[in-house]
């Protein structure tokens, strides 16, 4: 992995406060010595996710994700390691230096000039939509409404015939790898190289920040397909992104409304509802979720209401209300998608669509009574059962009430028996369980044979590396001596261990640098382990308790080999080798406090 200098990494850190980065996702409020909010990335409704100024950490006790400010921004913006220094030096006026010449910095040079290739694209295909060969293009936007205002806002363009782009890019000196990386020219089996988008209308794609990242190019006649996009490259992943938030984020985002299509997004822009972006495809990611989220208090779904958009409603609402989100479902009577609605209709009648988007619950109503025949007895009992189960994912008792109140009205079927469904599944044994499925902690551990056992492991193991994380170098050295990677039998606290001796060794003990090189896992448990900040009262007598505690685990695991061993064997003289053996180990477990 290209890497900048520790000093540069130390800087970063520095300037980034980790309560200040985390504050600008995440409300926080002052506890103690710390700060709490609600975790961003597992749904809850207490907070467990804490911020340690202090410490300059983070860590989730609910789903046990955890690290220090670069960790969060590269988890929380879906940014690899430099991008994200990158991105907090921006934040805080810090030039960096080039990279060191490497396999991975070759890397980043070249995403660097796929964003030119990119750029230039756009505005060579922008400038291309003006020209006479652009005839068909220019009438279709005029039949769309699109204004040159909307035109140049979202640099819609043009595509030329077979190589155009490819001999324009050569033209400006970009290389042959370059070009093939952007996914915009292919290159054949005669060796020929072809344009990607031939003849087509063009639409940027670009990232939160702006760069553009990606196009999707439209047909302008009936041939197949309809839309071709970028494929995935360097810079583009499309599940990391979504069409319009560059421009979305401009303004009031406290509801963002995710449509299907380019179309969609830019002719509700055109008309003023500026709070819109589009899943590029059908099938929302958790990715793009965790953009929704961050970017909005609601979001608003309004795919296409043929089968696929329904079907594409439905895993959407899954992935949102997994992660906690405000979610409403938006059915467009009349029209197969907002982009037609608005044009037939007009903004009021749209805006008064959104103001009634439908709950989640409302919406699977509807799609129940459609696929179910309530006439029939089986399928009434099937109605009123998968009811049930919408309503006890309901947390607030009122909106429940509200629910039930209108379902047992509107379909005929008792209040009682409802509640009846309803309380099975929310009740289990005189406790309410969780309705709503969370992600399991990250962090795992090693099975052993007793909980007991493992929890005094556990706890041992944890205060050895807290110990080993005020960085004090010559309490590392009395450590060591008695203490080896390989004695830790928790799998995660092992490969910390061997981390932080190897890192101890050089004479490093920048702790923050150090969790910047462990894997999430790693990271997760190791801000665990500082988040519970282990109060110890007297160093010397805990360092000397821990060791004889391993010393007594040593022994006594050699003891169960020697007894294992007297089993096994019949040979006199190995019998009395081991028993004198065996002797000798009890005697020095003896003298072991």
């Amino acid at each position: 992995m290209a890497r900048y200098s520790e000093e540069i990494l130390n800087e970063i850190r520095q300037s980034n406060d980790i309560v200040d980065v985390i504050s600008q996702y995440v409300h926080l409020k002052r506890s103690g010595r710390n700060y709490f909010g609600l975790c961003p990335f597992h749904n809850e409704k207490s907070p467990s996710f804490s911020v340690s100024p202090d410490k300059q950490i983070f860590h989730c006790f609910g789903c046990g994700v955890g690290g220090n400010v670069i960790t969060f921004v590269s988890q929380i913006e879906g940014l690899n390691f430099v991008e994200t220094v990158q991105m907090l030096a921006e934040r805080a006026n810090i030039q960096l230096p080039t990279l060191q010449n490497n396999g991975d910095t070759q890397r980043e040079i070249l995403k660097d000039k796929v964003y030119k290739v990119n750029e230039f694209t756009a505005e060579y295909y922008h400038q291309n939509l003006y020209k006479p060969q652009a005839k068909m293009a220019q009438e279709y936007v005029k039949k769309r409404q699109l204004t040159n205002e909307t035109l140049k806002s979202f640099r819609i363009g043009f595509s030329g015939k077979f190589d155009e782009l490819y001999q324009e890019l050569k033209k400006q000196g970009f290389q042959e790898q370059e070009i093939l990386e952007s996914g915009l020219v292919n290159k054949n089996e005669r060796g020929q190289y072809i344009d990607r988008y031939r003849n087509r209308l063009m639409f940027p794609i670009c990232d939160a920040r702006g760069r553009v990242i990606a196009f999707g190019g439209r047909v302008l006649d009936d041939s197949k397909p309809k839309y071709i996009n970028s494929p995935e490259n360097i810079v583009y992943s499309k599940g990391r992104h979504l069409f319009g938030l560059n421009v979305a984020k401009k303004g009031d985002t406290k509801k963002i409304l995710i449509v299907e299509g380019y179309m969609d997004v830019i002719s509700l822009h055109q008309r003023g509802i500026t709070n819109v972006v589009a899943s590029l495809g059908t099938a929302l990611t958790e990715q793009q979720g965790w953009l929704l989220r961050k970017n909005s208090e609601q979001i608003i779904l309004s795919f296409d209401s043929d089968e696929a958009g329904i079907k594409a409603k439905l895993r959407s609402i899954e992935i949102l209300q997994n992660m906690g989100c405000d979610l409403r479902v938006l059915q467009l009577e009349g029209a197969k998608d907002p982009d037609e609605y608005i044009l037939k209709y007009g903004n009021m009648r749209f805006q008064n669509a959104v103001d009634k988007a439908f709950s989640v619950v409302e919406f699977k109503v509807k799609i129940l009574k459609k696929e179910l025949n309530l006439d029939n007895t089986n399928d009434k009992i099937k109605f009123l059962n998968e009811i049930a189960k919408l309503i006890s994912k309901v947390d607030n008792t009122m909106e429940r009430e509200v629910y039930i109140e209108k379902i047992a009205k509107e379909y005929d079927i008792s209040k009682e028996a409802i509640y009846a469904e309803v309380n099975k599944l929310t009740y289990k044994n005189g406790k309410i369980e969780k309705v709503l499925e969370r992600p399991k902690p990250v962090v795992t551990h090693k099975k052993v044979e007793t909980k007991e056992v493992s929890e005094a492991i556990k706890r041992r193991e944890n205060t050895i590396i807290s110990i080993l994380l005020t960085g004090d170098l010559s309490i590392f050295e009395i450590i060591k001596q008695n203490i080896k990677p390989e004695d830790f039998q928790d799998e995660i606290n092992q490969k910390i261990a061997k981390k932080l001796y190897e890192e101890f060794e050089k004479g490093n003990s920048n702790i923050n640098g150090i969790i910047d090189n462990l894997d999430q896992d790693q990271q997760n448990q190791i801000t665990m382990i500082m988040a519970e900040d282990y109060e110890i009262e007297d160093l010397e007598k805990a360092i000397d308790d821990i060791v004889q505690a391993y010393k007594r685990d040593k022994l006594n695991n050699k003891k169960l080999e020697i007894l294992e061993k007297l089993e096994q064997t019949s040979n006199i003289e190995e019998k009395k080798e081991l028993e004198k053996e065996l002797s000798n180990i009890i005697i020095t477990l003896a003298r072991i406090k």
